[in-house]
């Protein structure tokens, strides 16, 4: 092995972990295993794959790479037991020896191969993430023989063990240059059932424990399926680490798997979903796996197309870096996982003799484009509205929903629960309220006292039963009943006339006492409406319209629901003509604005379609184009013309005159 650097190395180290935690940094890569070995690498050990596989990644522009150690591989104890309540635990039939490997459990001969894996990692000046409790991989369990029939996750053996590996793996690796966060595992969640106190014990003490051993290193979630209740939950993993992590599979996450993965749905999913975390958690996040989930999902012309926009809109959303699963196909491999499940064997940028797919391509030139900006990272992006989740309702399906449609309307969102202290804002949304409960008495005052000041607040109801009704929204409720009228909505959206789908379980009857009635459904039952609160507006729409949204496959390609998002702009029309330099119609283009100075920004825009994209935006008045980064964007007068191919994009900037 050649003499490394250790000092440039060093320095590069440092700067990417502060990169990694650094507001709007983008890093790009792939979950990595050995090309000839999959799960198995560390048995089935060559280094000399291992090497020509990094050097082949970082050809390809790959700057991180998150890896794996097994965890039977590198704590391989069993438990001989010598009576009814005797024994000792061992290293199959070998005792293991009192050194720092043995006392924790772990395998000498794995910690060689993982630092020769590191050593290589940082000749090629690629980062390591490392997932270091690796029990779950592609939907097999990984467990020490030892450990093998309990809970990981709650059984007092398992963690006394867990802790004892993480603390001397830590310890092991804290200080090699190519180490750039530790991941607590992968998908740990998976590994066993837990309540949310067991959840959090568990995360609190693999966490702190590695803290304890290396306080210089970001501590990364690993877990993805995350939610605002529950067991496994957004705000506890932001409590516990430095950045959550998503992993956003369609059909793995509720709603999402329902459209060709090159459409508006899909392409929005990771991003969507990474900030739904990240604003929900007060914390970064992290796209830690994203992919196409082989040929049966999307060709791969298609499946790069779905990666270059989901890239730009990770990027322009203020996520902290995309890492594609994963490095190369292992559809040659007869062990398990690969044995069991079709669906893990063509994931790779690499096909299995080596050959690149297109997917590489595209993270080469997105890593490319990043490097040839003249400002790094990009400023965060505009919002000009918080989107409040509530409990009761399905928060997932009321945030994607909400996500899409202030998209396609050309103004951006940031989400918060209901119980967290309200954020500031000039325009509130208060999606798909459901069930008994809603917004608590408190938090609505407080909502209610900004609208009172001159705020908008926008709501739009499922079955929820809020108070105080009709002197917020200027509606009195006559009765409810279940609904048996499906005849769509008629609905006026300035100069528009749009039809919605009236799909609910119920309906309430409303009487317009003070509110001016935008669209009612067929018997003339009011269903959106605006009224004045003090200062301020109250909009209301009386079906779930983004859970609508989120829940109805091909809903945004054609029919009733693809016209919801003018209802988001009519709403939203003052503030984004006060704060957009650039004013768009088209609803396939996702458009963020990113200040660079008072009198400059930075402009992305995205096809969000399969299809070609050619549209002209309106220059906000003293806004002119200046520079173009990528795309064709030219300014006439007053318009931006922009054409775009199919799931591109296109970067420029505006200036104020």
């Amino acid at each position: 092995m050649k003499t490394m650097n250790k000092s440039r190395l060093t320095r590069k180290s440092a700067a990417l972990k502060t990169d990694l935690l650094r507001d709007g940094t983008f890093i790009l890569g792939c979950n990595y295993w050995a090309s000839h070995a999959g799960t198995a690498m560390w048995r089935q050990w060559k280094p000399a794959i291992v090497r020509k596989d990094l050097r082949c990644l970082r050809k390809t522009g790959v700057q991180v790479i998150r890896v794996f150690p097994i965890w039977p591989d590198f704590q391989p104890i069993a438990f001989l037991r010598s009576g009814q309540e005797g024994g000792e635990m061992r290293h199959g039939e070998d005792p293991m020896p009192f050194d720092e490997d043995g006392k924790a459990g772990v395998s000498p001969v794995m910690m060689d191969r993982f630092r020769a894996l590191l050593d290589m990692a940082a000749e090629q000046d690629i980062g390591c993430i490392v997932g270091i409790i690796t029990g779950w991989m592609s939907g097999r369990l990984f467990l020490p023989p030892a450990l093998s029939s309990t809970n990981p996750i709650t059984d007092p053996t398992a963690i006394r063990w867990t802790l004892r590996f993480v603390k001397r793996f830590v310890t092991a690796f804290r200080e090699h240059p190519a180490l750039l966060a530790w991941d607590l595992g992968n998908e740990c969640n998976c590994m066993g059932r837990a309540t949310a106190d067991e959840a959090y014990a568990w995360t609190a003490a693999v966490s702190y424990a590695i803290r304890a051993s290396d306080p210089a290193h970001p501590v990364i979630s690993g877990m993805h399926s995350l939610a605002i209740e529950g067991c496994w939950t957004i705000s506890d993993q932001a409590e516990l680490t430095d950045m959550l992590t998503t992993h956003p599979y369609p059909i793995f996450t509720p709603h999402c798997g329902k459209d060709a993965l090159n459409s508006i749905r899909p392409i929005l999913h990771s991003a969507a979903e990474s900030r739904f975390y990240a604003d929900v958690g007060g914390s970064p996040c992290l796209c830690e796996e994203i992919g196409n989930l082989g040929p049966m999902f999307a060709s791969e012309k298609i499946a790069a197309e779905y990666f270059r926009a989901a890239l730009f809109s990770l990027w322009a959303n203020g996520v902290r870096g995309a890492l594609w699963w994963c490095a190369f196909d292992q559809d040659r491999l007869s062990h398990a996982p690969y044995d069991w499940c079709s669906i893990e064997r063509e994931l790779g940028l690499f096909r299995s003799d080596g050959s690149p797919k297109p997917v590489a391509s595209e993270l080469s030139a997105f890593g490319r484009f990043l490097d040839s900006l003249p400002f790094n990272p990009l400023p965060p992006r505009m919002r000009e509205a918080v989107c409040i989740l509530s409990p009761g309702q399905d928060h997932w399906a009321a945030a994607y929903g909400s996500f899409i449609l202030a998209k396609q309307a050309g103004f951006d969102i940031e989400f918060q629960y209901s119980e967290q202290p309200l954020k500031d804002s000039e325009l509130y949304l208060l999606p798909c309220l459901s069930g008994l409960r809603s917004v608590s008495r408190k938090r609505m005052k407080d909502l209610l006292a900004r609208i009172r000041a001159g705020a908008t607040l926008y709501i739009s109801l499922n079955d929820a039963t809020p108070s105080e009704f009709e002197s917020i929204t200027g509606l009195e409720p006559q009765f409810r009943e279940a609904r048996t009228d499906t005849r769509p909505a008629s609905i006026r959206c300035g100069k528009d006339s749009i039809e919605i789908p009236t799909v609910s379980s119920h309906r309430i009857v409303f009487r317009a006492t003070r509110a001016t009635v935008l669209g009612r459904e067929a018997d003339g039952n009011p269903v959106f409406s605006a009224a004045e609160y003090g200062k301020g507006k109250v909009w209301l729409f009386s079906l779930p319209l983004e859970t609508m949204v989120a829940t109805t496959a091909g809903a945004l390609r054609a029919g009733p629901l693809s016209d919801g998002w003018r209802i988001y702009r009519l709403v939203a029309s003052p503030f984004i003509a006060k704060a957009r330099a650039v004013l768009k119609t088209e609803p396939a283009l996702g458009v963020t604005e990113h200040p660079l100075c008072a009198n400059r920004r930075v402009i992305v825009a995205v096809n969000m379609s399969p299809s070609r994209l050619e549209c002209e935006c309106v220059a906000a008045p003293h806004w002119l184009p200046c520079r173009v980064h990528r795309g064709l964007a030219a300014g006439r007068g007053s318009t931006v013309a922009i054409r775009l191919e199919p799931c591109d994009a296109a970067v420029f900037e505006m200036r104020r005159a």
